[in-house]
């Protein structure tokens, strides 16, 4: 399943995506708060796959970020071997975690801003994200996924001036509308190996990323057992597990967004993320 958040006439919900259309969930009678879905646990998840109706059209409906309001956003840095052959630094022994604050998030569709004032070299990362199901503590790896409520592509938007500058990463990766994703989260059920997904970035149609999620370094279930080992996981935490190599600032000659770019992030079964650029003053 295929799941949404919507907003119609001021009015949010909700929803399973269907082709060109969205089972309205919460009109039905199911929450109008993702967090809620997945924190209802197994049933409410059957409750939702067994609703067929009302039906709005997904033209004319503004979707959001999937989980517009996650408690937190942790993010892993350096986790494809790929990206770490083309910096040209070794391969990190443990998962190199930051955060990404909650107010960057934005869905599919909403402009990415920047203020050229603050920054002038934002970068696109694509990357998978992985949403929580339960409350994790201390989980073990093996059991690890049965924690995972679904993924959705991620862009770790990245002001590479600010991150290089600061020497710690919070900052350059936190700036307001710097974590777009979506456009849905595809449940944890539909992808029965996360290391198998291709995954993709293009700036104005140019492909600049290329690879597999296969050349994570350190893998989902590994990911989950070691961030819940240091603090607990709640659920519609999102975890934005890294990304492979293409992106601009290790490009000859370096490229970075500019006003008016348009940038996608396509991952294998799950769909494609969409955000314009805008430049402001």
């Amino acid at each position: 399943m295929k799941l949404v958040t919507y907003d119609i006439a001021g009015r949010r919900g909700i929803g399973a995506l269907k082709n060109d259309a969205v089972i309205d969930l919460t009109a039905a009678g199911l929450p109008a708060s993702m967090r809620e879905l997945i924190a209802g646990g197994a049933a409410l998840l059957q409750s939702a796959a067994r609703i067929e109706k009302p039906v709005l059209p997904l033209k004319g409906l503004h979707l959001l970020a999937p989980v517009p309001d996650p408690q937190k956003v942790v993010a892993i840095g350096l986790n494809y071997m790929d990206h770490c052959r083309e910096q040209n630094v070794a391969v990190p022994t443990k998962p190199l975690v930051f955060a990404k604050f909650p107010s960057s998030i934005i869905g599919p569709e909403a402009p990415i801003y920047y203020d050229p004032a603050l920054t002038n070299q934002v970068d696109w990362e694509a990357e998978l994200g992985v949403i929580i199901g339960k409350r994790a503590r201390n989980v073990k790896r093996a059991e690890a996924l049965s924690y995972v409520f679904g993924y959705t592509p991620l862009n770790d938007v990245s002001a590479r001036d600010l991150q290089f500058g600061d020497k710690q990463w919070v900052r350059g990766k936190s700036l307001d509308t710097f974590c777009p994703f979506g456009p849905a989260i595809t449940t944890a059920d539909e992808i029965p190996d996360p290391q198998k997904l291709h995954i993709y970035s293009r700036v104005n149609g140019m492909t600049m990323q290329d690879s597999s999620t296969s050349e994570m370094i350190f893998p989902v279930d590994e990911l989950v057992a070691f961030l819940s080992n240091a603090f607990t996981l709640e659920p519609g935490d999102v975890i934005a597990t890294g990304t492979p190599n293409g992106v601009g600032v290790f490009r000859t000659p370096k490229v970075f967004l500019q006003n008016g770019d348009r940038v996608e992030i396509e991952i294998e079964n799950l769909g494609v993320l969409l955000n314009p650029v805008v430049t402001t003053a």
